[in-house]
């Protein structure tokens, strides 16, 4: 019998196509299977991946460390993680981020609170830091050190003051609007 060129031709690049498909098919051990099938010990997985979030997290202390948010010391024999100012910076930060439209409600007196402040070159990041906590606390620029806010936020600046360590530079007032 006698195939025409064109079926042979096609014959031809179906079986080179099914060569390099047995070609390319995976070895037995790597074919995807059930751990059952495989018979592992399940208790030994897990242990993997306790192992993997225990040094994930020892990697996540030292990035901690090494950018000097935490200080790792010892305390009566026993070692510690102590929050450096730096770190109680970010913290702090971060809690006024996550609770912004708790503490952005309005003073019931009407009054308003402004802040004005001279933090020295030499705390410029102080200072910087500040003026970006005070910005996201509500407050509104006059200039750029005399801030204002009507909302009810004399203990998150109280706390930011403490924590930044700038209670020498800053003084703090009550407002009140009065028509002239």
């Amino acid at each position: 019998m006698k195939i025409p060129l064109t079926d042979k031709f096609l014959l031809m690049l179906y079986d080179f196509y099914e060569a390099t498909e047995r070609a390319l098919e995976p070895p037995e051990i790597f074919k995807l299977r059930s751990m059952r099938e495989i018979g592992v010990n399940l208790h030994f997985w897990e242990e993997l991946k306790r192992k993997k979030r225990r040094r994930q997290f020892h990697q996540f202390v030292n990035y901690l460390k090494r950018h000097g948010y935490i200080k790792i010391e010892n305390l009566q024999g026993k070692r510690a993680i102590l929050l450096t100012p730096k770190g109680k910076q970010k913290a702090l930060k971060t809690k006024f981020k996550l609770k912004k439209p708790e503490y952005l409600r309005k003073r019931k007196d009407g009054r308003w609170i402004m802040i004005i402040f001279d933090i020295p070159e030499k705390k410029r990041k102080y200072r910087e830091g500040f003026r970006k906590l005070l910005y996201s606390l509500g407050f509104q620029k006059l200039q750029k050190s005399v801030w204002i806010s009507p909302y009810e936020v004399s203990r998150e600046l109280e706390e930011i003051v403490r924590i930044y360590q700038i209670d020498a530079y800053i003084r703090t007032f009550l407002i009140e609007e009065v028509e002239i």
